[in-house]
């Protein structure tokens, strides 16, 4: 049982050291890239950092960034030993990140198919130390930030590029299974959101999340949580203060078992299309079920102040509009846990997602071997009661809603033998056999620190 802090007092951001993408939404259309790096010489890792601070795009010029793109940096633990951080510095990080996403890997339900042993490599390994984000909105923009990342590190050998992955937004501007993607996510107080809104939330992609502003140090280091209480960060402040942890993931999507399950289980497309609804919590086009519970409404989910606007406990105690175990009502479940004893907004989590591998032709039922699906990433400030618990406790275990062993349909660890169940009248739908839509195929724990933080590992030893 948990209660949120007392403190109403609103935090002043400092937003020229906060990397921009902790707090800014990246805009439509985009291009972009994910590269892995290993450090074998800490000189040269802190020389490739010393160039590269200039160009990451802060929550003060998100808008108008370097180049007119987009770089952000972080780096695993094993990156922070390997740039030379000193053990005390390396010990007050918090356990889950010192043992890193592949030891973590049965709490986060990455079983079967997509444990470690089937990652693809590097990913889980200890070589994978920094970790850059790349997004433009065009190729030929991206190709001035690729040029920045090339030069602060082409003449350092003691740094190698060991990992790639491209993320070109699909023609569509939705995910491989047809869906808008990055609908609510959390007001952040202090982050200057309100005044981008009246700019225009269409231009900058934002959508207002459900309920009242979360407080900064959910996502921030240095500021105070949910909890009434400062953000843990590591030592010293310079290093951990306007930081946050990242979950790096690379997730294929299985689109023709998706396609073949919803053919398989429905009568008619319009079947078909409100199953995936009942799935998902929203239409494919991110309208609620909530607010549109039969019939899509396009012009519902194009309306930013409306698409979030709704609550479950006391509108849809029994799921019939949209189902308890709904992917989207799982991962934020809003005002139905335990009658209001238990504050959702201490487990909530920023996501940001990009699409890799190209689209599987529409009608297409058969699988083409392609390797199609989204990079996932995760920021927060505490990643076992943020990432690590959805994921236990709401994605892959039911009992928190009352559905047993059932998992989330979507994204859940399913194995061929998983249940859905779906509340109607006069008696409730159980849709059985429900495979892995989503193979986990590797992911790492980074830290994303604040300028200052990246400007003081680069000045390490000197």
């Amino acid at each position: 049982m948990a209660t949120t802090g007392t403190t109403h007092q609103e935090q002043a951001l400092e937003l020229a050291d906060i990397q921009g993408t902790v707090l800014r939404q990246r805009p439509s259309p985009y291009t972009g890239a994910y590269f892995l790096l290993r450090i074998d010489d800490p000189a040269d890792g802190r020389r490739m950092l010393r160039r590269l601070a200039p160009d990451v795009a802060t929550a003060v010029d998100w808008w108008d960034p370097p180049e007119r793109a987009w770089l952000n940096v972080a780096l695993s633990h094993s990156g922070l030993r390997a740039l030379g951080v000193p053990q005390e510095s390396l010990d007050s990080f918090p356990a889950e990140f010192r043992a890193g996403m592949a030891a973590r890997a049965k709490t986060l339900g990455d079983v079967g198919e997509s444990s470690p042993e089937h990652w693809e490599p590097p990913l889980g390994d200890t070589d994978v130390h920094v970790a850059l984000a790349l997004f433009a909105p065009d190729d030929a923009t991206l190709q001035s930030v690729l040029d920045i990342a090339h030069q602060a590190h082409h003449d350092l050998p003691g740094v190698s590029v060991i990992y790639r992955v491209d993320t070109p937004q699909l023609p569509t501007g939705r995910t491989h299974l047809g869906f808008v993607d990055g609908i609510g996510e959390p007001n952040i107080e202090g982050s200057g959101v309100a005044d981008i809104l009246q700019t225009g939330p269409e231009h900058y992609g934002y959508l207002p999340g459900f309920g009242a502003a979360i407080k900064a140090g959910e996502f921030l280091m240095g500021y105070v949580n949910q909890l009434g209480e400062p953000a843990p960060m590591p030592q010293p402040n310079v290093l951990g203060r306007n930081g946050t942890y990242v979950a790096f993931r690379k997730l294929h999507t299985r689109v023709a078992a998706f396609r073949q399950y919803l053919n398989a289980n429905a009568s008619s497309p319009e079947e078909e299309e409100l199953l995936a609804a009942k799935m998902v919590g929203r239409w494919r086009s991110g309208a609620p079920l909530m607010l549109a519970p039969e019939h899509d409404d396009p012009a519902l989910a194009a309306d930013p102040q409306r698409v979030n606007d709704f609550a479950y406990h006391e509108q849809d105690p029994r799921g019939l509009c949209c189902p308890l175990g709904a992917h989207i009502r799982r991962a934020y479940p809003r005002d139905s846990l335990v009658e209001g004893l238990v504050d959702p907004t201490i487990h909530r989590a920023l996501r940001r997602a990009a699409t890799y591998g190209p689209p599987l032709p529409d009608g297409e039922l058969e699988d083409d071997g392609a390797d199609r699906g989204i990079v996932f990433i995760f920021m927060g400030t505490d990643l076992g009661r943020q990432f690590e618990f959805i994921k236990s406790q709401w994605i892959n275990d039911g009992d928190f809603t009352g559905l047993d062993t059932e998992k989330d349909p979507l994204v859940g660890a399913n194995d061929g033998t998983g249940v859905f169940t779906i509340p109607e009248r006069p008696i409730r739908r159980r849709l059985q056999q429900l495979p892995r839509f989503v193979i986990t195929k590797g992911g790492e724990y980074l830290f994303m620190p604040g300028i200052r933080a990246l400007n003081w590992l680069a000045e390490l030893g000197d």
